[in-house]
């Protein structure tokens, strides 16, 4: 993270909670101005001691190879500073691809029991509500797509929109609409023809928050999601072409409906302007009631409100209108996708899974014996289910969820499979590969014409700004390949395929 990104963050976030009644009295972080200290557990984890005002642990996911990147900045005191919020269980946990983020760390996950003073934060869950990947499985082999990857690339590009808004004519939303869908999820895309019931069973709680209330996102927030339904977005968001070319288990890999050689597609992205406007919106008034309920804070970007007040209910809900957007609008390119691999190789595609990375959401645990109601703040984290759990479909209780964690631009993809070590971290594991350079240093440190160096590595890109694609540059993030060990070796999730890039769209 680079010293300018840490300046804007911090800047921006103290813009939106800054309001005279929202000003409250921090108190001393657990490790301000020293080193956090890291007791190995075993090979996949590291103890960050209780100290000050730290109510748990933190426990973070890492192995050696890991130390330095994660070290570099200020992540491990997230993760600290997690641990301090009320009514936390268990562990203010992190996992490999960990890094700064606003609030809580990116690769973050805590929990907090309602009977215990437990709490809701906006920064456990981050800006992009339900950013999110879903893979699709196509019945066409490498060999039919590679000599046309161009063309479908670039069809792709014109289908699914990369830019702030959509184009299309058959996604011109009423807000009756946008309510609509904000509250059924899923269920309005099957409605309207962008989606198949089979969609709705492989994507994660079936596409749909129940307790979204439009009424409770702001005007601001509907106008700018608006035009944005069926759209990447910039940043990290992608549709990304690939191409099986390993498998780790042939059992899971076939239950999956994954094959060697087969192509496949990855959609990135998440509730757009709208989801980012809720998160904003709720900030000060979650600082308020920080102060209001005597809750001391380490750090502001953790405002949080107690999980049955009025400002918790109302984010909650808001928030789950977002998630509902992300998973839709997932859907429609999902859609439009289809579209271009029926018309280029009449080839359909299958939706294999789709999973949230930024979410709060009421979940069943087992902490220290008792099985407990706890909201569970995944932030950069995904879902990872064991094998029998009852949340998931019937084509993957043998198996475990579908657990998909994208990489760079110029290596590779895992598919994974929910382990039964996941009971450790509230059922999550992590959600990509991580960064390792901030946005601008990345920039500062890129020559020559990035597009071209990933085509002539057999990867053919297109972006909607060039500054995009440099940003994304593969040696800007973390080698997945590593990430992924730490999580199949703590028991997290456990390797099932490999997916190669041949080619993505860039916001």
């Amino acid at each position: 993270m680079g010293k300018r990104d840490d300046r804007k963050r911090r800047k921006r976030a103290a813009e939106a909670t800054k309001t005279p009644k929202a000003r409250v009295p921090l108190a001393a972080p657990p490790y301000a101005g020293r080193d956090v200290p890291l007791e190995r557990i075993d090979a996949a984890r590291w103890r960050v001691p209780k100290t000050g005002a730290m109510r748990v642990d933190g426990v973070v996911y890492a192995d050696e190879r890991l130390l330095p990147s994660i070290k570099k900045d200020r992540a491990l005191e997230q993760v600290a500073n997690v641990a301090t919020l009320p009514g936390i269980v268990g562990h203010s946990l992190a996992m490999p691809d960990i890094h700064w983020g606003y609030g809580f760390p990116i690769g973050g996950v805590a929990a907090f029991d309602e009977q215990k003073g437990g709490v809701v934060s906006p920064g456990g869950v981050g800006y992009d509500i339900n950013c999110g990947v879903r893979l699709l499985a196509a019945d066409v082999t490498v060999g039919e797509v590679k000599p046309k990857i161009g063309d479908l690339t670039r069809a792709l590009f014109d289908a699914v929109p990369a830019g702030v808004g959509s184009k299309r004519a058959e996604l011109r939303l009423s807000g009756r609409d946008l309510d609509d869908l904000m509250v059924e999820g899923l269920s309005w895309a099957v409605r309207k023809g962008f989606a198949v019931p089979h969609d709705m069973e492989h994507v994660e709680e079936r596409g749909r928050l129940a307790d979204a209330d439009p009424s409770k996102v702001s005007a601001r927030a509907k106008e700018r999601g608006m035009p944005q339904l069926g759209t990447l977005g910039s940043g990290n968001h992608f549709a990304e072409i690939g191409v099986v070319d390993e498998v780790f288990s042939e059992a899971e890999a076939s239950a999956f409906g994954l094959r060697q050689g087969q192509v496949t597609l990855m959609i990135h992205s998440g509730s757009r302007g709208l989801g980012h406007q809720v998160c904003t919106d709720s900030l000060g008034s979650m600082l308020r009631a920080a102060a209001e309920h005597g809750i001391e804070l380490v750090d502001r970007q953790l405002c949080c409100a107690p999980i049955r007040s009025r400002p918790a209910e109302d984010y909650l809900a808001a928030m789950a209108a977002a998630a509902n957007f992300a998973f839709v609008n997932r859907q429609v390119m999902a859609h439009w996708a289809r579209e271009v691999f029926d018309s280029l190789f009449g080839a359909k595609l299958t939706t294999v899974y789709d999973v949230c990375h930024n979410i709060a959401k009421h979940e069943r645990h087992v902490v220290e014996g008792k099985e407990r109601r706890l909201l569970v703040h995944r932030k950069g984290a995904t879902r990872s289910l064991p094998k029998d759990h009852p949340l998931l479909p019937d084509a993957y209780r043998a198996t475990g969820q579908p657990v998909i964690i994208p990489g760079d631009m110029g290596r590779y993809s895992f598919v994974l499979a929910g382990g039964a070590g996941s009971s450790e971290t509230f059922g999550s594991a992590c959600h990509g590969a991580g960064r390792m350079l901030s946005r601008s240093e990345a920039k500062r440190r890129a020559h020559g014409d990035v597009a071209k160096e990933l085509r002539d590595m057999g990867v053919f890109v297109l972006g909607a700004s060039k500054a995009t694609v440099v940003e994304e540059m593969p040696f800007a993030y973390k080698d997945v390949a590593e990430v992924v060990e730490v999580v199949d070796l703590g028991g997290l999730a456990s390797k099932v395929a490999r997916i190669r890039p041949l080619g993505c769209v860039k916001g």
